[in-house]
């Protein structure tokens, strides 16, 4: 009998249970208003440490689950042998100056009582908002100063985990969803992290209790209470519904059975094995259920060649969850518990600001703030009637600062990102896009930028432009512009006189 669960070292001064014990369903025990009484919590914590699973993940948005924590931490007074706590920071968009930075990394240090968070893991809501960045390198420099052990990012897409890495901030994980029905994470991502030796803390790989023995051959749920059902039973439907997810299921059953462990176990164990997991995160409803000594069992067998041949075979009855990995919380379909996110994607203030051009009253501009705006003499964007033009683009961040260095790919991330941000600006979309120009100074460069680009416009197929050129100003390396032929009114652009 098993009696610990596995570790990992993740550096040398950080090792950790690989199973991690998730704490997000605090909020839903605590969604009637009444909070669980911190140190009962912190007792069930105890026991799960005792039993070896002593590596808890939560967020600033989890209810009460860094105070609960913090009570169990208080208990230790070693730092070096203490459980570990992994919390979660999720700022609104907007300027992440070093104080707005370190206010939200204090407070988790204060509701967590300790003076340096192990892991802090950064979530962002809009890529073309470009103070993500910025807010990684204030943490890197709070990581220095000793207030966080290790900086993580939750629900980054492969493109933008690489480009972080690549403008030096020192990532070590991605937290993302990884399951028998939500297989994204295999993909791309774990391209990056092969190639960086970065790694994946998986969540959802038991899609919130689906993927059990109590869901097989069970008729399609039509009232579904907790949160973290409802958000798993969207990715059922997108992946193809309830028929193909219980031939998955059976699948899992059966060799469940083969192996004598749950159905649980083989599910959690397919996404444990895979080379770019460190660890994965099953939740913990504390004081009303426990399956410790289940989970214990995933560590007693192995998945043969057999069982991944069966379990693939089912795959393929099923579709793939759309777009990369937190693409979930950033456009449709939005597979969340609170299900369409776009009245609030759409209340993010905008990263660029439009004003009305002062020669031409019915044209709109929008600046960027980089340097050469103003030295040169142009705008970033500007919009004449439904007419959108984008200036030439580099990686630039502030006035003068070139993000990722000697990585086009990256850079093309970054400068699609800040062209989206004036299209926004200008009450444009990415699909108003009817022609871009991209100008490379290495023709070795055509893959890594041609598939940024694709990320973006793929399904929408301006014509477009290619070229190799002998250098660009800086020493970037590439450079876009673009045109687009706005289908919504100049009344989305604020600053326009007389618009209504």
């Amino acid at each position: 009998m098993i009696e610990r669960p596995e570790r990992l070292s993740l550096t040398d001064d950080l090792a950790i249970s690989r199973v991690l014990t998730g704490l997000w369903q605090v909020a839903d025990m605590e969604k009637d208003g009444t909070p669980i009484d911190p140190e009962v919590g912190a007792n069930h914590l105890a026991a799960y440490a005792a039993a070896g699973f002593d590596t808890f993940d939560m967020a600033d948005h989890y209810g009460s689950a860094e105070v609960i924590t913090g009570r169990l931490l208080a208990r230790h007074a070693d730092p070096a042998t203490r459980p570990r706590a992994f919390t979660k920071w999720c700022p609104p968009p907007g300027p992440m100056t070093p104080a707005v930075v370190r206010a939200g990394v204090t407070e988790r240090l204060h509701r967590l009582g300790v003076e340096r968070v192990d892991l802090l893991q950064f979530h962002w809501w809009r890529f073309d908002h470009p103070a993500w960045l910025d807010a990684l390198h204030e943490l890197a420099q709070l990581r220095r100063d000793g207030l966080i052990g290790e900086i993580g990012v939750t629900n980054f897409d492969a493109a933008h985990f690489a480009l972080a890495l690549a403008d030096g901030v020192p990532l070590l994980t991605n937290q993302v969803s990884f399951s028998l029905v939500d297989r994204r994470a295999a993909g791309p991502l774990s391209a990056v992290c092969a190639r960086t030796g970065t790694k994946l803390l998986a969540y959802g790989t038991l899609c919130g209790g689906f993927l059990s023995e109590r869901w097989l051959g069970q008729p399609e749920p039509t009232d579904v209470a907790d949160w973290s059902k409802m958000k798993y039973k969207r990715f059922i439907d997108v992946a193809g519904g309830w028929a193909p997810f219980q031939r998955v299921l059976a699948a899992a059953a059966e060799i469940a059975r083969k192996h004598g462990v749950s159905v649980s176990n083989v599910a959690t164990r397919w996404a444990l094995d895979h080379p770019a997991v460190a660890g994965v995160i099953v939740g913990a409803r504390l004081g009303e259920r426990t399956h410790r000594d289940d989970t214990l069992r995933l560590f007693g067998f192995a998945l043969d060649a057999e069982d991944h041949a069966r379990l693939t075979a089912t795959f393929a009855e099923t579709r793939a969850v759309p777009g990369d990995c937190g693409d979930e919380y950033r456009r449709p379909p939005f597979l969340t518990a609170s299900g369409d996110l776009s009245h609030h994607l759409d209340n993010i203030p905008a990263a660029l600001k439009s004003e009305v051009v002062p020669h031409r009253g019915e044209a709109v501009r929008v600046l960027s703030g980089s340097q050469w705006e103003d030295a040169a003499g142009y705008c970033r964007a500007q919009r004449v009637g439904d007419r959108i033009v984008v200036s030439g683009t580099t990686a630039t961040a502030g006035r003068n600062r070139m993000v990722a260095p000697g990585d086009a790919g990256a850079q093309a991330t970054f400068v699609l990102d800040k062209i989206i941000a004036a299209l926004h600006a200008l009450g444009a979309e990415p699909e108003d896009v009817i022609r871009t120009r991209v100008y490379i100074t290495n023709e070795a460069d055509v893959d890594a930028v041609s598939e940024a680009h694709g990320r973006v416009f793929g399904a929408i197929k301006p014509a477009n432009t290619l070229v190799v050129v002998a250098g660009l100003i800086g020493g970037y390396k590439v450079e876009m512009e673009a045109e687009a032929l706005a289908r919504s009114g100049p009344d989305r652009v604020f600053g326009i006189p007389g618009s209504g």
